[in-house]
């Protein structure tokens, strides 16, 4: 009797730690993708932000400030990403709260479709950064679980680490 006892308490146990491993590793696919998407969100938003800099609609101080903050947000390195995709932020801010920014571009030819363009993609990055941070808060949570870290069910996977940037949009999209 005692034998079946042990070794039910050893079966559960057995499925409750694979539930947990297997529950982690949801996790890590989630935020994964979660990752993926924003990657792609910020390299969307930054090829709109070149197309627009690029179209000849915008005055030249402006076009020139954008496309340089689109590829300083390109070319950043790891440490530096964040602070980059920051200022793309705010470089796209000071331009679309320009005094009529938006109805000069709609006067000309391709300028309203950039706008809208434009505007999806910043919110894109918002939805997607937001997404991506709570997949990064649910893994760390996960992760920090006793029996996570004793049986070190994460394995050699590393701590998830939060992606700050400043993505606040434009006031002018808020009034649409």
């Amino acid at each position: 009797m005692i034998y079946l006892i042990v070794a039910i308490v050893v079966v559960l146990t057995a499925v409750y730690i694979s539930w947990r491993a297997g529950r982690l590793d949801r996790l890590h696919i989630r935020l994964e993708l979660a990752a993926e998407a924003l990657e792609a969100a910020l390299t969307r938003r930054r090829a709109v932000v070149l197309e627009l800099a690029g179209s000849r609609l915008l005055d030249p101080a402006t076009s020139l400030v954008l496309a340089a903050a689109a590829h300083e947000a390109r070319t950043a390195g790891p440490d530096e990403r964040e602070h980059a995709e920051s200022n793309l932020s705010q470089a796209l801010r000071a331009a679309l709260e320009q005094e009529r920014f938006r109805e000069k571009l709609a006067e000309s030819p391709g300028g309203s479709d950039l706008v809208e363009e434009l505007d999806a993609a910043i919110a894109k990055v918002v939805y997607s950064r937001s997404f991506y941070n709570n997949a990064v808060s649910v893994t760390r949570v996960a992760q920090r679980r006793w029996l996570a870290r004793t049986l070190r069910l994460a394995g050699k996977t590393d701590f998830p680490q939060f992606f700050e940037i400043d993505d606040t949009p434009p006031e002018s999209m808020s009034k649409e």
